[in-house]
């Protein structure tokens, strides 16, 4: 597939990176020269500097022939521009803008056909804060993604010594549980994947990916870890698009306060949030005004700075104060690598949060969610099955019967039952695909992302 990516910034380049290693045709534009530069040292890709708003910007980048358009610029303008330009001009099929001003997320008729002519919009202030927001509702988990509109739920939490399964064998699940199905499809211990089978043992510290109907995944979370108490009290430095949004979903059911060092940011989150959101004035780094505001006391505290060495600093500072948990929202992977784990429970890359958004409009085949899994190591996608056993490598075929990948593995099912119901059938060795199944894979190794791609798609005979 031949890209054209506007913006060479932290997402831009997170998506260049990630699909120049499934041998995608990408070219990126932006107007800073050095940053292009090392871009192109690290990948195989193309570069034009100029600006992504201009006819000839985008002619030079290949927009004649481009299959698709990601802007990512830090002007929502010039990304809605380059979009309506795309499609007008050059007649690109599929154009994709990150916004992140109000006026566009909240007037999506301005962003359509007829408009600027956008395909799909990726918000990642709102991306990052479902994220965050799912980690508040299972505080024990380290990622919490959804499937078929949350019928399915792969959760990561890391094995803790005391859990029923920690040291025995994956199989014992079924004995311990026999009510709810459930696989697990992936287990992270140190730096290396382990792939597991039924003889494999959980170690403690194992990061364990479990996948189940939303409705069970609490019963078996048990099995792996000690159960937290909910969340009640929330402490937030940072009170920007990220903290606004974040104080503003939890307002109705948890105490939430908020640390902005900026008088003026500060009174308009007074004006524009709920009344019993608690807005301070100060730096999140003070130990002194740390302690007056009872952090210790939290049962999560959340650094959403723009500031990666603040947000890590007030982070470790909360977690030594007696914060029960802290996650840090961290630009640089490299720091986020460095630091989760320790005394910062979670690190969250915003590129990486954003980035399955925008993958689930880029895979070939019918697509409906792509979820990042540590930091872009691994992936986990939902794909629809389309077609009957005769256009289809899928459809009418045992999970025993497809030719998967090494590293691949089919987790789960959802199908359509009657009444409107969402059925999910964990995936066994028998069991067969029909034809509209939304059939969760998760990925090991993304190098093999397009070989999973080609099994989902339909081939000629279908049409």
């Amino acid at each position: 597939m031949k890209i054209v990516i506007l913006g060479a910034g932290r997402v831009g380049a997170s998506v260049a990176e990630s699909l120049v290693s499934e041998q995608n045709d990408i070219t990126v534009i932006d107007t800073d020269g050095v940053r292009l530069a090392e871009l192109q040292d690290r990948l195989d890709l193309r570069t034009v500097v100029g600006n992504a708003a201009q006819p000839s910007t985008l002619r030079a980048a290949g927009a004649d022939d481009a299959d698709m358009v990601i802007a990512t610029t830090q002007s929502d303008e010039t990304n809605l521009v380059a979009c309506h330009l795309a499609a007008q001009v050059f007649n690109v099929p599929t154009r994709i803008a990150r916004v992140r001003g109000a006026d566009f997320q909240d007037n999506p008729e301005l962003v359509g056909e007829g408009a600027f002519s956008v395909d799909h919009l990726i918000v990642p202030e709102k991306t990052v804060t479902d994220y965050v927001a799912k980690l508040v509702e299972f505080p024990e988990a380290l990622q919490v993604l959804e499937f078929a509109g949350g019928a399915a739920s792969l959760i990561a939490v890391r094995a803790h010594a005391g859990g029923l399964l920690v040291g025995k064998p994956i199989r014992e699940i079924k004995s311990h549980i026999p009510q709810i199905d459930s696989r697990i499809v992936a287990i992270f211990r140190g730096e290396g994947a382990v792939y597991p089978d039924g003889d494999t043992l959980i170690e403690p510290g194992d990061e364990v990916f479990v996948l189940a109907a939303t409705e069970h995944i609490r019963t078996v979370m048990v099995e792996l870890r000690k159960m937290d108490k909910p969340v009640r009290r929330v402490m937030l430095a940072g009170g920007g698009r990220i903290g606004m949004r974040l104080a503003r979903r939890l307002a109705d059911h948890i105490d939430v306060r908020i640390i902005e060092p900026d008088v003026r940011r500060c009174e308009q989150l007074a004006a524009e949030l709920p009344s019993n959101v608690l807005v301070l004035n100060g730096d999140a780094t003070d130990e002194d005004l740390l302690e007056e505001e009872s952090v210790g006391e939290m049962d999560l505290f959340c650094a959403l700075t723009s500031d990666d060495e603040d947000n890590i600093m007030s982070s470790l500072l909360a977690k030594k104060m007696g914060a029960r948990r802290v996650i840090a929202l961290i630009n640089r992977r490299a720091y986020a690598d460095l630091v989760e784990g320790g005394k910062i429970d979670i690190a969250i890359v915003p590129a990486q949060a954003t980035i399955g958004e925008l993958l689930a409009h880029v895979r070939r085949g019918d697509v409906a969610a792509v979820h990042s899994l540590r930091r872009g190591a691994a992936e986990a996608l939902e794909a629809i099955a389309h077609g009957d056993p005769r256009s289809s490598k899928v459809v009418g075929r045992r999970i025993e019967q497809l030719d998967l990948p090494p590293g691949t593995t089919i987790g789960a099912i959802v199908r359509q039952a009657p009444g409107n119901r969402s059925e999910v059938i964990v995936a066994h060795h028998d069991t067969v695909i029909e034809p509209e199944d939304h059939v969760i894979v998760f990925v090991a190794n993304k190098r093999m992302i397009p070989r999973v791609e080609k099994l989902f798609q339909v081939g000629v005979g279908f049409f």
